[in-house]
């Protein structure tokens, strides 16, 4: 991209690598955005980012200047260009960007700041994890996220100059309480502001701009999304988790990513595979629960934790199962999909 076919003894136009070069970096910041949901679409990746901003602009700035900056780290290190061009080295980076400004404060210098640097870091974190979960043929997910977010809310409170909330995070746990029972108006805010908490937003509207762009890429993996999304909702109620966490979203944005993950990216999309997903889905939505209770103490967040362990844990198990295949012994993709399918992130 960025060349062009010129007749003999036509004059150059040196400006227009660079100008190709530029537009593939932008490509690939997109397709990061789009890779938190494992599309590697940059359409997709532009609607994710018009999605942070209807949160708020300075989330927008974050998602994507984050994102920049992970790509660009590992583009000097020297990664892969494939793994650049796909988006596998932003995705780690935007949540950190977008992370940091919710927990710290989009509007001081110091999270801007800390932002980039965590930014950078996690590409090499992402190095690190990935090294290590190739000896199991495992991907990261966004463990490299996890790790990073989990380290700032955890030590911010301890820097007077990068922590502007008061108190710290720290607590002790307590029993849920509160109305369970969930008004029309809570099943179909939640329905969307599942989608819309895996970037920290909680407006069920946001959620829905989110959603549309998972579907502009993959029809599947937009019902699969979707089916995640119920069951994290259905599992929540049926536990009796309190009716404003599940409204919130809280509840049920790792059963989307655990429902995508196991049907149709990292498994063959089938009737085996969704069971398979949705047994996952459920299990990540408890484990939610116990995510949140373990780190309150030190005044951590579950972040994706649930999604991370429960998936990993389901993909371990895979190969005992034979009814449950994986991507590269499957048939070709179905030719109605978008040229741009789900692909393996953070492999």
């Amino acid at each position: 991209m960025g060349q062009r076919d010129t007749k003999e003894g036509a004059a150059p136009q040196p400006e227009a690598a660079p100008l190709g070069k530029l537009w593939n970096f932008v490509l690939a910041v997109l397709r990061g955005q789009a890779q938190v949901d494992f599309l590697p679409n940059a359409l997709t990746g532009a609607i994710f980012a018009v999605a942070l901003f209807a949160s708020g602009w300075q989330y927008g700035v974050y998602g994507l200047l984050g994102t920049a900056v992970g790509t660009a780290t590992a583009r000097l290190l020297g990664v892969t260009r494939d793994r650049i061009t796909a988006g596998l080295e932003g995705f780690n980076a935007c949540l950190v960007a977008v992370g940091f400004a919710v927990f710290l404060g989009a509007e001081h210098l110091s999270t801007a700041l800390l932002a980039l640097a965590g930014s950078a870091v996690v590409t090499v974190v992402t190095g690190a994890a990935s090294r290590v979960l190739a000896t199991w043929d495992l991907p990261t997910f966004t463990l490299p996220y996890c790790l990073m977010a989990s380290s700032m809310t955890i030590a911010a409170p301890g820097f007077e100059r990068i922590w502007h909330n008061g108190e710290g995070l720290a607590a002790l746990t307590h029993p849920a309480g509160g109305p369970t029972t969930l008004s029309w108006t809570d099943l179909w805010h939640a329905f969307f502001a599942d989608f819309a908490q895996i970037f920290f937003m909680p407006q069920w509207y946001v959620g829905l701009i989110f959603l549309i762009g998972i579907f502009v890429a993959s029809r599947r993996a937009g019902l699969m999304a979707c089916v995640g999304s119920v069951v994290g909702i259905v599992t929540a109620w049926a536990l009796g988790a309190p009716a404003t966490d599940v409204a919130e979203g809280t509840m049920g944005y790792n059963a989307v990513l655990v429902t995508m993950a196991l049907c149709g990216v990292f498994l063959v999309a089938d009737a085996w595979s969704l069971g398979y997903a949705v047994v996952a889905a459920a299990t990540a939505t408890c484990l939610s629960s116990a995510m949140a209770a373990l780190f309150a103490p030190s005044g951590g967040h579950t972040f994706t934790w649930p999604f991370v362990l429960v998936s990993l844990l389901f993909l371990v198990a895979a190969p005992t199962f034979p009814r449950l295949r994986r991507p590269e012994a499957a048939a070709p993709a179905d030719t109605a999909e978008p040229a741009e399918t789900p692909v393996a992130a953070a492999a």
